[in-house]
């Protein structure tokens, strides 16, 4: 039986090992059929980029003793304007989240394909909001409503639609979990 751990991500190693899981379940890495049964991830970070986010607030990663098998991003609002396809996102989060809230941004959640269906993804949040809980109220994200297997999967966790819109012919489910 694999003993994952959880943890903050802490090296150069694990931020490559980060970009390295987004690459191989990029959406336009793997099949249609791919996409529909396990879900995909839509942006690719540089690891300079992951670097900055995880200097401001490290991301929450899975480990099975030296290999990454899951994260989940850190992504602060001061980040809102690094990520182009980003933008929209985050202007609606700013109209939409009352001034008096705050909030953070679940960048991105992968789990490994071999380590899928373990408890991971659950686990990832569940260590994320132990984390964040303290000094964050709200959770906020967006998924691709082309994106179900992911939709569910944060339904399960206790995320609720806020909002969607479409922007470049793509339809968003923005998503908060209250952590209040």
């Amino acid at each position: 039986m694999k003993t994952i751990h959880y943890k903050r991500a802490s090296t150069i190693d694990e931020l490559e090992q980060i970009r390295t899981l987004q690459l191989q379940n990029n959406s336009q890495n793997i099949s249609s059929e791919e996409k529909l049964q396990e879900g995909f991830v839509t942006v690719q970070h540089s690891v300079a980029l992951l670097k900055q986010m995880n200097s401001a607030c490290a991301h929450i990663i899975a480990k099975d003793n030296d290999i990454l098998v899951g994260f989940a991003l850190v992504m602060l609002s001061s980040f809102k304007n690094e990520i182009e396809v980003l933008i929209p996102m985050f202007e609606r989060i700013d109209e939409l989240v009352p001034k008096e809230k705050t909030y953070v941004v679940m960048g991105q959640i992968c789990v490994d394909k071999n380590y899928r269906k373990q408890g991971i993804f659950r686990n990832l949040y569940q260590f994320y909001k132990e984390e964040l809980q303290d000094k964050y109220e709200y959770l906020v994200t967006e998924i691709a409503t082309t994106n179900p297997r992911s939709m569910q999967a944060h339904e399960s966790i206790g995320f609720k639609v806020i909002c969607i819109y479409e922007e470049d012919g793509i339809e968003w489910n923005i998503i908060l979990w209250d952590w209040t």
